[in-house]
């Protein structure tokens, strides 16, 4: 089959230290220090066959992650700028939905013909941070599309474990292709899910919420925060596309943050009281965090999603007068996740469908990575022949 690949030159910067396990194992822990002069390219590879307790899919969408917009660009040193795990080369592609065509023998409850969603981080499910509920945590992580082989490719094998089942959502929408498209937005919707109400501890219905940054995952949390019963949604973006969608998705008010002061038209929104809850998903601490202390509500929290790999100040009084909070999130695996956004879907009661933006053709999928880096969409989604 053919397959998208990205490859780059192992080049450690100068005054990175690699660690054992990245010398051992090929492994890059933060890639942005060690991958460098990325190419994107069609290569043939093998199909995959199914393990034991896995099963082939054929893939039906998969959208374009900003990690995967990380991987094609480089700073001025051409090292990508994606600063997670990745061991290339790798098929890439990761938030995709697909149809089971092959079953292994050990397989108990998919079969042939479902449509599934598919997480994107293969925890091991033994160790001790997996075994105490904090998957998106294993030490032994492995993540589809960067360091185990990824869904841009016509089928890919995948343990059963990692995949639901999205049946209903094709059901309630008479289309397994828009089934497959929305389902293929679980995965990035559930990072914020992870973080709002998983790390966080959620928030009450009437709370206030301001969300900084309206690429997927911050639509993602204002479409989980209007489900969820929030007075009053506040969104700041500074591309005039995304902050249309936002508004599409449940945002009362949508700004760019460059020509207004952030906390004070979140004080002005919720009549003085601030945000109970606010998500930095923007990945600009540096410009976000001032804006954001000020605009607490008392016992307010603070989700960061974003990650720069830049230190940004903080002024810890400020948590101290309002008994505030930051939280930290990666991931979205666990904590009923995919289960509980998939409900909504199934219900219609959670409004995603704006979020897709450009829809493109599997054999053009390197022109899709192309179109992610203009960021003006809130979802380049690929999607293939079902």
């Amino acid at each position: 089959m053919n397959a998208v690949v990205m490859s780059a030159s192992w080049s450690p910067r100068a005054g990175y230290a690699l660690s054992e396990r990245e010398r051992i194992t090929g492994k890059a822990t933060m890639a942005s220090q060690v991958y460098r002069d990325p190419v994107f390219a069609w290569q043939s590879v093998p199909d995959p066959t199914p393990a034991r307790d896995e099963v082939v899919l054929a893939i039906r969408a998969c959208g374009v992650c900003g990690s995967d917009t990380h991987c094609y660009e480089t700073d001025r040193e051409g090292y990508i700028l994606f600063s997670g795990p990745v061991k290339m080369p790798c098929i890439c592609g990761h938030e995709y939905t697909g149809e089971v065509i092959e079953v292994g023998p050990d397989v108990r409850f998919l079969k042939r013909g479902d449509l599934v969603a598919a997480e994107g981080m293969l925890n091991c499910g033994v160790c001790e941070a997996c075994r105490i509920g904090r998957p998106n945590q294993c030490p032994h992580l492995e993540m589809v599309g960067f360091s185990a082989p990824g869904a841009y490719a016509p089928f890919i094998a995948a343990k059963e474990r990692f995949l639901w089942k999205i049946n209903g959502i094709a059901e309630r929408l008479g289309s397994a292709q828009r089934a497959c498209a929305i389902g293929a937005l679980v995965e990035p919707i559930a990072c914020s899910y992870n973080g709002m109400f998983v790390s966080a501890g959620g928030m009450l219905p009437g709370s206030h919420l301001a969300v900084f940054g309206c690429g997927p995952i911050g639509l993602g949390a204002i479409a989980l925060g209007r489900a969820s019963g929030a007075a009053t949604i506040t969104a700041f973006e500074t591309v005039p596309e995304r902050l249309a969608v936002a508004r599409a998705m449940g945002a009362d008010v949508a700004m760019d943050p460059r020509t207004c002061s952030p906390s004070e038209v979140i004080r002005e929104t919720t009549g003085g009281w601030g945000a109970d809850m606010l998500v930095e998903a923007a990945g600009a601490a540096l410009a976000t965090m001032p804006e954001i202390e000020k605009a607490f509500a008392p016992g307010g929290k603070m989700v960061y999603l974003g990650r720069t790999g830049l230190r940004a100040p903080v002024l810890l009084d400020v948590l101290v007068s309002q008994a505030a909070h930051i939280v930290g999130a990666r991931g979205h695996v666990g904590g009923g996740c995919f289960p509980n956004i998939l409900r909504l879907m199934e219900r219609g009661r959670l409004n995603v469908e704006p979020m897709i933006t450009t829809r493109l053709p599997f054999a053009q999928t390197l022109a899709a990575l192309a179109k992610s880096t203009d960021r003006t969409d809130g979802k380049v989604m690929v999607d293939f022949v079902l």
